[in-house]
């Protein structure tokens, strides 16, 4: 790893140490913090504009438009999320040699926003079907109040389908009667789309994930650059920049499902793309505000333009892993965890490889080149690392089965005045998060000034703890569902509240964690690996969701009382194993806080 550069020296002038040892920043100040800050929260803030605006519609998009069952649908979009959060490893390590954080952050931006461009091409809608003992019967969906009802036409009789809770389907004549039931087994829904469409939608995808690598990890990178080490304003600026991410995602996740409903998905997809936009902008014409952060290592190599030829090259592959995931049969019940793993799309493989081999090849590495305290630091944060997985395996539900939840078993009215769409229902945790974040970060610093400040491993404890207290409220929520299957809006607004509060225990604090505890020549490769163990949660988070399919025809439930018992179930075992998980790592935490020497 070579040095930074000269530029990263400049961009320093203005931090000198006092005689007490504090630090001194004379540079220009933004609310207490860098001016820098600002630049680099309102780049964040229209990038995560288009990436939450995206991640509203994806599951919708892919469950009612494409009509994928949920199973493809939820493990397409952990595939998905989980490479979004994987390509940051190479992306920080190609900033940390050659590029730069700034030039790599500009490549990203500019790759995402191809990436939502290319998802406004949808085409038209999948035509559903319906297979009953082999025979092939078009659906029909008719709008019935807030719910859309399946029929189909058996011998010139139209007849409505219902799910049973024993897995059969019952066939129903116009008077409610049952004119025929199906046995388990016997009744295969499906949809047919255009192959051309859906590599558009997937190549789209793979533009989003090879951007996102460079953006994500490297924007990070600047922002701990801001700050000298020993900078007590560390976590709050990271706070503060973390409020930045949800701040840009309110408005997206309110405004790109409206436009998707009224107008059509191509809509809600172009204002994502044009947030997108609007963040390359910001960063590529920052000007002197971001001179000397960021900039390419000393003396390094100039390989600018092989690396952008590669992502772009990279692709392709990305749109492979897609379809081998979206291909591959559930794994074989009774085959072990190493049979479990062999049995993985290649995606798994990739994912679970990459993570392990970090874990385990990083703190050799460090007990080769760093000392003792260096080695010590870098294995808290390890541990730390690996507690993450948890929490974002169940945190990132909210794109996938919780918004199948809102879908099908809320009730979307806001005090009888109006209805928001389910993919709405996600801006609860960034309105949460803006209006907690500030109120957190003064929290931080009021605790750290008095002593008072719980230590990063607590904080990681009380996140997981608060993850699984979220499922835990929706379901003592779910007791209450009325006749229609369908748990008040505000049982889920209750599930958002209390994740958001997790999750400013946790993410944020995470990102100045690893920026803190990790040796300066890999700073940005474990950037990546914080990245990797998200990606990890995600993947594994779409195989949580799989647990929680039910089956629908053309995109829609047959039996709410099935799908409410489904999710109910789920959620109660997730939010008690993460409220376990939290607990163990409240124990641990003495142990990790003595080998993080100090740092807090």
């Amino acid at each position: 790893m070579k040095p930074p550069g000269q530029g990263a020296a400049r961009g320093r002038q203005g931090l000198s140490e006092s005689k007490t040892g504090g630090v001194v920043d004379t540079r220009p100040q933004w609310f207490g913090h860098p001016a820098q800050l600002a630049r680099l929260f309102t780049t964040e803030a229209m990038e995560r504009f288009g990436y939450y605006g995206m991640r509203a519609l994806l599951t919708l998009y892919l469950a009612n438009h494409f009509l994928f069952s949920d199973s493809t649908t939820t493990s397409l979009y952990g595939g998905f999320t989980a490479l979004v959060y994987l390509t940051p490893l190479v992306g920080g390590l190609l900033a940390d040699n050659y590029l730069g954080s700034k030039k790599a952050v500009k490549f990203g931006a500019i790759l995402m926003a191809l990436g939502y461009f290319t998802l406004c091409f949808g085409g038209e809608a999948a035509k559903p079907w319906a297979k009953i003992d082999g025979q092939r019967y078009d659906v029909t969906l008719v709008t019935s109040g807030n719910d859309k009802v399946q029929h189909i036409s058996v011998a010139g009789q139209d007849l409505t389908i219902k799910g049973n809770e024993d897995g059969s389907v019952s066939l129903l004549a116009a008077d409610g009667s049952e004119a025929r039931r199906v046995a388990k087994g016997g009744f295969e829904a499906g949809g047919d789309r255009d192959p051309l469409f859906v590599t558009i939608m997937l190549l789209g995808l793979s533009a989003v994930t090879i951007g996102n690598g460079f953006f994500k990890p490297n924007i990070s990178t600047m922002v701990g650059s801001l700050y000298a080490k020993g900078d007590s304003r560390r976590d709050a600026g990271f706070t503060i920049f973390y409020m930045g991410i949800n701040l840009g995602s309110t408005g997206s996740q309110l405004l790109c499902p409206v436009l998707a409903d009224k107008v059509g998905w191509w809509a809600g997809f172009l204002l994502a793309a044009c947030g997108m936009a609007l963040s390359w902008y910001l960063i590529q014409f920052s000007g002197p505000k971001l001179e000397g952060y960021g900039d390419p290592p000393a003396n390094a190599p100039k390989r600018d333009i092989p690396i952008y030829l590669g992502a772009i090259a990279f692709v392709p592959l990305v749109w492979f892993l897609f379809t081998n995931l979206m291909a591959a049969p559930p794994p074989v019940e009774g085959a072990g965890f190493v049979g479990y793993l062999m049995g993985l799309p290649i995606l798994g493989k990739v994912l679970f490889g990459t993570f392990l081999a970090c874990v385990v090849f990083i703190p050799i590495w460090s007990v080769i080149y760093g000392n003792r305290q260096e080695w010590q630091m870098m294995l808290a944060a390890i541990v730390l690392i690996v507690f993450n997985v948890v929490f974002w395996t169940l945190f990132e539900q909210a794109g996938s089965s919780l918004t199948l939840f809102a879908a099908r078993n809320t009730d979307l009215s806001v005090f009888g005045l109006f209805e928001i769409s389910p993919g709405q229902t996600q801006f609860f945790n960034a309105i949460f998060i803006v209006m907690l974040a500030p109120l957190f970060s003064m929290l931080w610093q009021a605790l750290g000034r008095r002593g008072l400040e719980p230590g990063i491993p607590v904080k990681f404890g009380l996140a997981l703890a608060g993850v699984g207290g979220g499922f835990l409220f929706l379901v003592w929520g779910s007791q209450f569902a009325g006749d229609d299957f369908k748990v008040g809006l505000w049982w889920l607004a209750g599930l958002y509240l209390i994740h958001s509060m997790a999750e400013l225990m946790i993410s944020p604090v995470g990102l100045s964690m690893v920026t803190k505890l990790s040796i300066a020549r890999v700073v940005g490769l474990m950037m990546g690996l914080w990245f990797v163990s998200i990606a990890c949660a995600q993947y594994v988070g779409g195989l949580v969701a799989q647990v929680a399919s039910v089956e629908t025809v053309g995109g829609q439930v047959t039996n709410l009382k099935v799908s409410l018992d489904t999710y109910t179930q789920v959620f109660q075992t997730i939010g008690l194993a993460s409220a376990a998980i939290g607990g163990v790592l409240l124990l641990l935490s003495p142990l990790l806080k003595k080998l993080m020497h100090g740092v807090k």
